[in-house]
């Protein structure tokens, strides 16, 4: 029963995260506003949940991890209740954009600490993962099918009402969550270390996010502010300058922790997390799986309504065995994990997503019919399925319930990294190109194969376990 509330509220955070995109234009009309204001918001709610997962994650350790997977629902549904009421774009931002990115921030960490310290073994917490993680991909995958269906029967408000009424049901659900004690630990917040790694997310995300705009090498428009030309069209594009002011807020945030822990303080994260070459790996292919599942997602998606012009619903309904392939694999994740190292599933997972790719490079094409993209699509499903909940398993099971705190909000901020970057970069792909068009989406698809496949390349140099 514990997995339940727990799976809800990953399947609610993620479907926020998705179902705006098709809702931008109802919602610029409504509120007066621009699509571009809109899209503002969803910006700005991506960058706040990511640059304030690491710090959400340390306050599990100091307040609990149920008071504050229960504060973080409280938060949110407080931030979708304000934006459903939104009467302009100010109140819509400070609703969802900052309250249900916080509340992100404060709830999505617990749900993977509770799971792992509550599992009593390896194969329990694999099922455990297998329903969260499903979960998580189903709410991404189904965002915009329900954003659409939920916006064409009711409007765009009953989408943010829907959250609130879903954040109700696990709160009561989440009563009967009994938590294990935690670890004695020194109680004092590192505030300069928070504001230094949310600083030098906040960036790094920022300046991914205008890859689509601008592209990743040489910029596409002049990069402006207040009407002040910083970089003009042709010169360096303005990923890499705010690319660059994460890195040294990151650097600064490093140095920070080294000299906290001279002095004998917990940071906010302990240096040694990074040093183990099994967290590494499993962090950098969580990073590629989000890259990889929400690029594909972003692809296909462009292409079903641009090429052959469906409307939302009808591209959800085609996503729909990518969808089945998450579940199926991830309602499995119990059994796998018995039969199998979490080591070869991510191997094996990673596979059936470089199949899936390079079967709906294949098949779809413009006139295509329907069936084409379904056993491609299915493989790309089931291969995330599979890797999601092993993956995670995998870094979450190397470290004590003492350290669960630390990985967890480290674990989130990469996997968040991996799903802005393969929006950005499947966006600038698409961007880059004279003409949407078949070989655009096809050039598209094929950077995602390369990224999957470096994404097995480090899944290969994982070690064997202990």
């Amino acid at each position: 029963m514990i997995v339940l509330p727990l799976a809800l509220a990953q399947f609610v955070a993620s479907y926020a995260a998705t179902t705006m995109t098709v809702a931008v234009s109802a919602i610029a009309a409504d509120l007066g506003t621009t699509v571009i204001g809109v899209q503002t918001a969803i910006t700005v709610f991506t960058l706040t949940m990511a640059s304030l997962m690491v710090p959400g994650s340390k306050l599990s350790d100091l307040l609990g991890r149920k008071r504050c997977f229960l504060a973080g629902l409280a938060v949110y549904g407080a931030g979708a209740l304000l934006a459903s009421a939104a009467r302009g774009p100010g109140l819509l931002i400070f609703g969802y954009s900052l309250l249900e990115g916080i509340g992100s921030a404060l709830m999505i960490p617990p749900i993977y600490i509770l799971v792992t310290v509550t599992s009593r073994d390896l194969t329990a917490r694999a099922r455990a993962f297998g329903v969260v993680s499903g979960a998580g991909a189903l709410g991404a995958a189904a965002g915009p099918l329900v954003g659409g269906l939920v916006t064409t029967w009711f409007g765009w408000r009953a989408s943010f009402l829907l959250q609130v009424l879903l954040v109700g049901v696990i709160v009561v659900l989440a009563r009967r969550i009994t938590e294990p004690p935690s670890p004695p630990r020194e109680r004092h917040f590192d505030v300069p270390g928070a504001i230094l790694s949310a600083a030098g997310l906040f960036f790094v995300v920022f300046g991914v996010l205008q890859a689509g705009t601008y592209g990743w090498l040489v910029s596409r428009t002049d990069f402006a502010v207040g009407g002040v030309v910083l970089l003009p069209a042709g010169g360096l594009s303005p990923v890499w300058l705010f690319a660059g002011i994460g890195a040294a807020f990151l650097f600064v945030f490093f140095r920070h922790v080294r000299a906290r822990e001279r002095k004998g303080r917990e940071p906010l994260v302990p240096s040694g997390l990074f040093r183990d070459r099994v967290t590494g790996l499993g962090l950098l292919t969580q990073h590629v799986q989000w890259l990889v599942l929400q690029g594909s997602f972003f692809v296909v998606a462009v292409f079903l309504q641009e090429v052959r012009g469906y409307d939302a619903v009808e591209t959800g309904l085609m996503l729909t065995p990518a969808t089945i392939g998450i579940l199926g694999a991830s309602a499995a994740a119990g059994r796998l994990a018995r039969r199998h190292s979490q080591r070869g599933l991510v191997r094996a997972g990673f596979l059936l997503t470089v199949a899936g790719l390079v079967l709906v490079l294949l098949l779809v094409r413009a006139g295509s019919g329907v069936a084409s993209a379904v056993p491609g699509l299915f493989l790309l499903g089931a291969g995330v399925g599979i890797m999601l909940t092993a993956s995670v398993n995998l870094v979450q099971s190397r470290f004590p319930d003492s350290a669960q705190g630390d990985i967890s909000g480290v674990s989130r901020s990469v996997s968040n990294l991996g799903s802005s970057v393969g929006t950005a970069l499947a966006g600038s792909v698409l961007a880059g190109t004279p003409h949407l068009g078949g070989r655009s989406f096809a050039l598209a698809l094929a950077t995602l194969v390369v990224v999957a496949v470096a994404g097995l390349l480090a899944a290969l140099l994982l070690p064997a376990p202990d």
